[in-house]
């Protein structure tokens, strides 16, 4: 699902946590499509050197490290500052869903890691973030949550949890932070990832029918709201978490 280069981003740094793949890559790819330069983060450097290879080594710089180790969290700023002179956008995507079951059998030491790596992450880089270029020179946040952060997901409900904690977190930034930094965030609902397989791998047109758009998401769907977001189009948008669900929310799913 191509997209339209443009160049609203040009002379923006972004960093964007969790794009090796999936919807982060979406992400970064398409802030990239729009004039950005872009850091991205993940755990593993060979998935990250071939994000670099396939979006251009003028345009992206890769720090690989676990997204919730605050060292990881300054080291991929700073250099991110060092390379290409700010940092104007940031995007948490990483997150982690480890467990599938019932709360009440919830192990709650995965609860504890979902926690961290969903939640306290997230607020983590931002406040690094902030203390290293966005307090000083403004700029614009966006976390991704879920659709499961909205209402009850059975099976996924710590993860919904851990999302709508999220999305809280978005919204008391957006208090604090504004009017120089604006904070936002997405609620996607099932997208074509690995990461999300496991909900739609071998049934796909089964789950895809009760979306009124009668497909499943894909990265770039995501790509261009958050973009979006990022912009000055949305300069009088903040605190706010947009659902991206090709409509099934409204006929009850999620």
């Amino acid at each position: 699902m191509p997209h339209a280069a443009s160049d609203r981003f040009r002379d923006k740094v972004a960093l964007v946590t969790g794009a090796s793949r999936g919807i982060g890559l979406g992400i970064a790819e398409r802030l990239v499509a729009d004039g950005a330069k872009v850091c991205v983060t993940a755990r593993k450097q060979d998935a990250l050197d071939d994000v670099v290879r396939q979006l251009g080594k003028d345009n992206v710089i890769a720090v690989a490290g676990k997204a919730h180790d605050a060292d990881h969290q300054a080291e991929a700023i700073s250099r991110t500052i060092e390379t290409f002179g700010s940092l104007d956008m940031l995007v948490n995507n990483a997150g982690i869903n480890p467990v599938y079951g019932p709360l009440i059998e919830l192990d709650l030491d995965a609860a504890r890691k979902i926690v961290e790596v969903n939640c306290l992450a997230a607020l983590s880089w931002a406040q690094q973030a902030h203390k290293a270029w966005l307090g000083e020179h403004g700029g614009a946040i966006v976390n991704v949550s879920s659709v499961a952060g909205k209402k009850p997901a059975p099976g996924i409900g710590f993860y919904g949890a851990s999302k709508a904690m999220l999305t809280h977190i978005t919204e008391e930034l957006a208090v604090e932070l504004g009017p120089g930094i604006r904070v936002n965030g997405v609620a996607p609902a099932v997208v074509k990832t690995q990461f999300a397989s496991a909900l739609y791998e071998g049934r796909e047109s089964e789950v895809a029918a009760s979306y009124p758009l009668k497909r499943l998401g894909v990265p770039e769907d995501v790509g261009s709201v958050v973009a979006f977001l990022l912009s000055d189009d949305a300069a009088w948008l903040t605190g706010q978490t947009i659902v991206i669900d090709g409509g099934v929310t409204l006929t009850g799913g999620v």
